[in-house]
């Protein structure tokens, strides 16, 4: 398979080498220094590129007909009209804030967890993030969708940075030295708490899990999730 890399960062460069390791050729390695010059080549693009950046890389590679995997978070003001590209171009794409099969996991826990919960008022429920120093992007786009997971299977209505009111779902975000990235869901009343915690260890899992994504999409049409990609619908 024959991959276009849009973000050759930290995160680029471990997918470089996972998609060799698995046989894939690598067919284009975009940064801010050059063109989208064979990207039409490829059989799938993954972005993991900066929130800027996204739009541009998404749009470039539905209009070269090429489907998109894209782990890129901070830039999803845009989505509709990405999907909107993508299906007037009959294309393939999976956006996730996430690829990792741990988080995936984790993701699925917390949303049943998350009905439960609603049962009772006394537990309110908080989130912390940490990630590296490096990140643009807070609160980080797992625990977005670790907030509309909990929102969708509650009585919670939104997610804050801020002090929480009434409805919300307090979001912490911490910037600490290379960290990974750790997520934290916590359920808390005044006679004990409940937590459930992901902690990635390095890079390997989410750019592993971009790669299995990008295999899945090759050849398909249409919008879809690590949900379909892992079968865990």
């Amino acid at each position: 398979m024959k991959i276009a890399l849009l973000g050759y960062g930290k995160m680029g460069k471990v997918i470089e080498r996972i998609a060799l390791e698995r046989g894939h050729e690598i067919v284009l390695k975009k940064d801010e220094f050059n063109t989208y010059d064979g990207l039409s080549s490829a059989d799938v693009a993954i972005d993991f590129s900066v929130p800027s950046a996204a739009v541009s890389n998404i749009s470039a590679s539905f209009n070269a007909n090429v489907p998109v995997v894209s782990g890129t978070t901070g830039w999803l003001e845009h989505y509709d009209e990405m999907i909107a590209l993508c299906n007037e171009k009959k294309g393939g794409f999976i956006s996730s804030s996430n690829f990792s099969l741990g988080v995936n996991i984790f993701f699925g826990l917390n949303e049943y967890l998350a009905k439960i919960m609603s049962q009772f008022d006394s537990y309110k429920v908080s989130m912390e993030e940490i990630h590296h120093i490096h990140k643009l992007d807070a609160p980080s786009g797992t625990a977005i969708s670790l907030a509309q997971g909990v929102i969708q299977n509650s009585n919670y209505s939104n997610w804050t940075l801020e002090e929480a009111k009434n409805n919300e779902i307090h979001i912490e975000a911490k910037r600490i030295g290379e960290v990974p990235g750790t997520h934290t869901v916590n359920y808390d009343s005044a006679i004990d708490s409940i937590e459930i915690k992901h902690t990635a260890h390095n890079r390997e899992g989410f750019a592993l899990g971009a790669v299995i994504a990008a295999e899945w999409l090759a050849g398909k049409q249409g919008i879809f999730t690590m949900k379909d990609v892992l079968n865990l619908q």
